[in-house]
């Protein structure tokens, strides 16, 4: 087997493999040679079949099998000895398309190799990490705001207005007959809440207790119930009590309502939660930071074909931001400006940059970490969370578009640590305006 260098330009190779007949025969008669002891045909014992009849009849196979294996382990034999890592899937064509049983197989490999990374010095580089401290203002003004998801209703005199609480026995007819899932006692609805009909809440309003009206609606033409939509119903309300809505106490009550044991130990967990939110912006500055100063620390060749395809993806994926109605793909063809492809080769230049510093530190990520982000993820599909579970384990793409965003934080906490990182005390305003700034790149 023979391998010729055609092309070394850059990052971009070509070889052609050639596999001499001869190599191709001698693999067909090794597989056949171990193949024979087990095969069986009618006026031979097992194993005792000739050669020569194995041959005509499963040849032609396994000469297509050995022409795969010989390309595929001298494709593999050139990148253990080259060093050479492709940076996509490398082109591998038959050269010679008159190709007959007896000739030598050539092929034609072409791939964009990985370039050399060279070794980045992070001593000087300068972070300042922001730090923000939950303030007692921040606090109070969460814990209102759980007051108001609290709320409660006293009962009033009067008429019931828009906010305020009516507590009602309903029964819902169309064409004069009940309809299943129709009727209720003792329903407390909140005007104003829009959790009902449209139409329907509008009517109570001015009502007192003890009164009794027909509510006149329409279900809407896209009803969830087929047997509902877009008829004309009628609901026969009695009003019971009506309540208005009452002070939001913001103490020990209103802290068991949401779980925790007192309006101390919900301030705590409110103050953690604050804390934890400030970090977790406060980390997207920093990776930002540190981000910009890598892209500038090393300059090495980009392969073509990674920045042409991380540059596609970046404009087809504005595109459709930018035209959130069209959910397909069936569109035209976006070509990428030339913003597009400088924002790909950043992306390119430091995917790299962080990929091979992690290679070279040993950086994984462990089954702990990994179990860990697929339950978060599959947190945001109730109900379903065995089988999201499910789908990660048994498809390796989604594994990885889940492993390295953790791995390059791994090797970003790497890199912090090496580097001259200095706290820096902010408000929560000042906080909000570099994370703007992020979001304005």
């Amino acid at each position: 087997m023979q391998v010729t260098e055609t092309l070394n330009d850059g990052l971009k190779r070509g070889y052609t493999i050639t596999v001499p007949a001869a190599d191709l025969d001698a693999k067909v008669d090794q597989k056949l040679a171990e193949a024979q002891p087990e095969i069986e045909m009618k006026g031979f014992r097992k194993g005792k079949v000739p050669m020569a009849l194995l041959k005509k009849q499963f040849g032609q196979r396994l000469l297509g099998e050995a022409m795969q294996e010989s390309i595929d382990g001298a494709m593999s034999d050139h990148f253990e000895k080259s060093g050479d890592r492709p940076a996509m899937q490398p082109k591998v064509e038959m050269t010679n398309q008159e190709w007959e049983e007896g000739d030598d197989v050539e092929v034609a490999l072409s791939y964009e190799a990985l370039p050399d990374v060279p070794e980045a010095d992070f001593s000087d580089v300068a972070i300042n990490r922001l730090v923000v401290e939950p303030a007692d203002a921040d606090v109070q003004e969460a814990l209102g705001e759980l007051a108001k998801n609290a709320q409660t209703f006293e009962t009033k005199k009067g008429k019931a207005k828009d906010g305020d609480q009516v507590v009602i026995d309903f029964l819902g007819k169309v064409d004069d007959e009940p309809f299943e899932g129709g009727a209720a006692e003792d329903y407390p609805l909140v005007l104003g809440s829009n959790s009902f009909i449209p139409g329907f809440e509008h009517q109570l309003v001015g009502v007192k207790a003890g009164d009794e009206k027909n509510v006149e609606v329409s279900f809407p033409e896209e009803y969830q119930a087929e047997n509902l939509a877009g008829k004309a119903a009628v609901f026969e309300c009695k009003v019971k009590e009506v309540k208005k809505p009452a002070e939001a106490k913001i103490d020990d009550d209103m802290a068991k309502s949401f779980g925790a044991e007192s309006l101390e130990a919900l301030t705590d967990q409110i103050k953690e939660r604050l804390t934890a939110e400030y970090q977790g912006a406060a980390r997207q500055v920093v990776k930002r930071q540190l981000l910009d100063q890598l892209d500038n620390l090393v300059k090495f060749d980009l392969p073509p074909s990674l920045v042409e395809a991380e540059a596609n993806q970046i404009a087809h994926q504005l595109w459709h931001e930018e035209n959130p109605d069209v959910q397909g793909h069936d569109h035209d063809k976006i070509e990428p400006t030339e913003e597009h492809m400088q924002l790909a080769e950043r992306r390119v230049r430091l995917g790299l940059l962080l990929a091979e510093l992690g290679q070279k530190e040993g950086v994984e990520v462990s089954d702990a970490e990994m179990t860990q982000a697929i339950m978060t993820q599959a947190r945001q599909y109730p109900g379903q969370e065995r089988e999201f579970f499910q789908f990660i384990q048994q498809n390796a793409q989604a594994q990885q578009q889940l492993r390295a965003p953790l791995f390059e934080d791994k090797v970003i906490d790497l890199i912090l640590g090496r580097a001259k990182v200095t706290d820096k005390t902010v408000t929560k305003e000042e906080l909000q305006v570099e994370v703007e700034k992020l979001e304005d790149v």
